[in-house]
């Protein structure tokens, strides 16, 4: 049996492919906060409509580069680490087409009738403002993303973070520039902001398709092939649930945010801005959750769970750090978060008044989202599905009635966090002997 690596060279290899995801990470955190600056100079109207797309476009980006891209980083480095290259390579065809599929899917439902959609959340005044912003952002901008994301994801798989890095920090880069040109001097407004991201990720998409096709996984990709169901299944089986989550995460915040809309739009505003802190939180451990998705795949593919588990903890560990700072240090200083986002004193004070609650709790979701990941690598879904609908549950009923019981919109800020703290908890929990054993590669 091969030595088993200590706790020093585990933190040096999840933090070699950790490091440029966690640049990408922070650049696209830098992107998503110049946006979101750029949405309130527009007014608290257009930035209310700004919010209540949110959820969606996050979901776009949890979905393409963190699920279903998840799932496949782990098919493919599970394939690896069990010495089948030539099921590697076939790989890339299939998460192509899943790619293809999901990126329409998103352009169809979310360009064609966004009124009505955004409507339902945010009333029709603040539909009518998000509305161009929708069209262009999903209509154009959504199959970009998911091809982009999905090739990413093959070059991770492949222990190729750096390389992914590289394509991805000129989009994220280029992304505040192009979508305040478009925006602000050009005065599309909104609609900027939804153009400019869909010509990055264009370019994006195909520059990452030049360096995967030239063999920079590490193999060569096979596209003339007959697709195969158990090659769909390798990644279907994680990535499927693995968007089931991130849509449970986000319908969270856009059914917290239809409570919420009874108090007007200011507090629909406010409480974007609190959820901002979540949104900008996921970047930041994807990177290193993306490591323990390659790096855990790669130890079950060669079957040794043992060695996964030690990974994911000590990458859990590294999570809760990262996490719990940021949000510790944004819920002893909430005013100045929220001042960041909007001049209106209004939206400030009521966006300060929901970080106070949920900026703590954000340790705990550190570490759930860093264990979710290895969970992916895993093949082991079963409990971070339980996990998310235990924060939903909280979240969404335990602020109906906290709320109903007097407490307000606080009682909603209080069950968020409350929702929050669950999750982290109910993941780590599973992750353990016995569930993390060997049975096969399809979820537990």
């Amino acid at each position: 049996m091969a030595e088993q690596p200590g706790r020093g060279e585990l933190l040096r290899r999840i933090g070699a492919l950790a490091a440029p995801t966690t640049l990408i990470a922070v650049l696209q955190a830098t992107a998503q906060l110049a946006e979101t600056v750029l949405a309130a100079r527009q007014g608290t109207a257009a930035l209310a409509g700004w919010a209540v797309v949110l959820p969606f476009s996050l979901l776009l980006q949890q979905m393409s580069a963190g699920a279903m891209g998840g799932g496949v980083a782990s098919a493919i480095a599970r394939a690896l680490g069990g010495g089948r290259r030539e099921e590697a390579s076939s790989l890339v065809l299939h998460a192509l087409l899943i790619a293809l599929v999901a990126g329409l899917l998103f352009a169809v439902l979310l360009a064609s009738f966004p009124r009505a959609l955004l409507g339902l959340i945010g009333g029709a005044a603040v539909a009518e403002a998000a509305a161009p912003y929708a069209m262009w952002l999903f209509g154009a901008g959504a199959l970009p993303a998911w091809l982009a994301n999905t090739l990413a994801s093959v070059l991770r798989g492949g222990g190729r973070h750096a390389l992914a890095a590289r394509v991805l920090t000129v989009a994220w880069l280029g992304f505040p520039l192009l979508g305040w040109a478009l925006a602000e001097p050009l005065g599309l407004g909104l609609a900027g902001l939804g153009i400019g991201f869909a010509l990055v990720f264009w370019g994006a998409a195909l520059a990452m398709a030049v360096v995967v096709l030239r063999g920079g996984a590490g193999f060569m990709p096979v596209l003339r092939a007959r697709p195969q169901r158990a090659l769909f299944a390798r990644i279907l089986s994680v990535g499927l649930v693995a968007c089931g989550l991130a849509a449970i995460a986000n319908l969270t915040t856009v059914m917290v945010t239809l409570q919420l809309s009874s108090y007007g739009p200011v507090a629909v505003a406010a409480y974007g801005i609190s959820a901002r802190l979540e949104f900008l939180t996921v970047p930041l451990v994807f990177g290193v959750g993306s490591a323990l998705t390659a790096l855990v795949g790669r130890a079950t593919g060669a079957g040794d769970w043992a060695l996964a588990r030690r990974i994911a903890w000590t990458g859990g560990g590294m999570a809760l750090l990262l996490a719990g700072c940021l949000g510790l240090a944004v819920g002893l200083m909430p005013g100045g978060f929220a001042r960041l986002f909007t001049p209106d004193p209004a939206v400030q004070a009521l966006a300060a008044r929901a970080l106070a609650f949920t900026g703590p709790a954000f340790g705990g979701f550190g570490l759930g989202m860093a264990l979710y990941f290895a969970s992916m690598g895993a093949g082991k879904m079963r409990w971070p599905m339980v996990a998310a609908l235990s924060r939903f549950s909280i979240a969404v009923g335990g602020g109906w009635l906290l709320a109903g019981a007097g407490m307000g919109m606080e009682g909603y800020f209080l069950a968020v966090a409350l929702g929050i703290t669950a999750y982290g908890l109910v993941t780590a929990a599973s992750v353990r002997p016995g569930v993390w054993r060997e049975r096969s590669a399809a979820p537990a």
